[in-house]
């Protein structure tokens, strides 16, 4: 199951600014992540932390046909991987987790939000429901994915015009 947090406002058409220029309220689109890293179900638990550690990046959008059907955090990961203190080899810990799809232990009830929603309402949703990032979707494909980083990226990009003004 989806959940969109806004649909997109057609009527809406604002030109991509720079985040420390601009007035009107950010939208999602103007501080998201274009085009993520993202990987299907079939793939094995085992990759999905590899391409992680590789491209230093906490969130994988799983999609299946070019549709999203989950995410996978490196929390997920971490809630999978054997204990430290565990008395298996690592070479049987690498079988297991080379066993086990992404498909099998991703979040399928995907938090997600439009490219055109406000920034605030998008942090008032990772805030509440306590995610790290929220995939972004419009016309039913991914576009983009709002992380925290993006976030405070975009706050500091932001605050020297908030001090100016204040």
């Amino acid at each position: 199951m989806i959940q969109t947090l806004c649909e997109p406002d057609r009527a809406i058409r604002t030109p991509h600014v720079p985040v420390s220029a601009q007035v009107s309220p950010l939208r999602v689109r103007d501080v998201m992540s274009v085009s993520p890293v993202t990987i299907p179900p079939s793939l094995s638990v085992h990759e999905a932390h590899t391409l992680m550690q590789q491209r230093k990046i906490r969130h994988l959008p799983v999609l299946q046909d070019g549709c999203l059907v989950g995410i996978v955090s490196d929390r997920d990961i971490r809630l999978v991987l054997p204990s430290p203190a565990t008395s298996l080899a690592v070479w049987e810990i690498r079988h297991l987790l080379a066993r086990l799809t992404v498909g099998e232990m991703m979040t399928c009830f995907v938090m997600t939000t439009a490219p055109d929603c406000l920034v605030t309402e998008a942090v008032g949703r990772m805030l509440g429901h306590r995610v790290g990032a929220l995939p972004v979707v419009a016309d039913r494909r991914l576009v983009g994915i709002l992380t925290r980083t993006d976030v405070l990226r975009a706050f500091r990009r932001v605050s020297p015009a908030l001090s100016v003004t204040a």
